[in-house]
């Protein structure tokens, strides 16, 4: 009987002693931090047809891709957000036709359901300033741009804007800086002007 007891205690010595087993922890997100405060700046390069207020944390340059005079193409700009990882494409078309406004105005609507087979849903905003008019696309899932936007005079002026960020489309992790830079677009629709 003593010799089962002194079994019985080292297999339970044996079985206490195993090492603990944890679980791994579940992926996290990145964390973004946003600007503080929105402050705006004037884009207003000499020459370009248009000009509007962006904010101090981003970085306008020319799109170095598409951009050149030839290809009628020289006034298509990029927003970079460095500290975000986004960047706003800009492009810019003169049209003097109501057949030439049509094909942008589909353009347009075709790149932005483009991304129907990963969105949750797209909503369309429409959009009246006192000098343009135009449609907020808004993306909603994992697609690869959430916002994307045309503004025209219905005249001769139409930009198309697109909002993009430098990672794998997760609208999760993406929302905080998607939701601070919705209102940076906003506020470049009311400050837009054509020259």
């Amino acid at each position: 009987m003593f010799r089962y007891a002194i079994i019985i205690f080292l297999l339970w010595v044996m079985a206490s002693c195993r090492p603990a087993v944890y679980p791994p922890k579940p992926s996290g997100y990145f964390r973004i931090d946003t600007p503080a405060m929105h402050i705006y700046q004037v884009f207003d390069k000499p020459g370009f047809p248009y000009t509007f207020e962006y904010p101090v944390y981003g970085i306008v340059s020319s799109d170095t891709v598409f951009s050149d005079a030839k290809s009628g193409n020289a006034y298509w700009i990029n927003i970079n957000f460095p500290g975000l990882g986004g960047v706003i494409n800009i492009t810019y078309k003169e049209f003097r036709s109501a057949g030439k406004f049509d094909s942008l105005v589909n353009d347009s609507y075709g790149l932005s359901f483009a991304h129907h087979e990963k969105a949750d849903y797209i909503k369309e905003d429409i959009i009246h300033t006192p000098y343009a008019s135009g449609v907020l696309y808004t993306v909603g899932g994992n697609a690869a741009s959430n916002y994307q936007f045309t503004l025209t005079d219905s005249v001769k002026h139409f930009i198309r804007g697109a909002l993009y960020f430098d990672v794998t489309p997760n609208a999760d992790s993406l929302r905080p800086a998607t939701d601070f830079l919705e209102r940076d677009i906003e506020h470049m629709f009311w400050t837009l002007r054509w020259r």
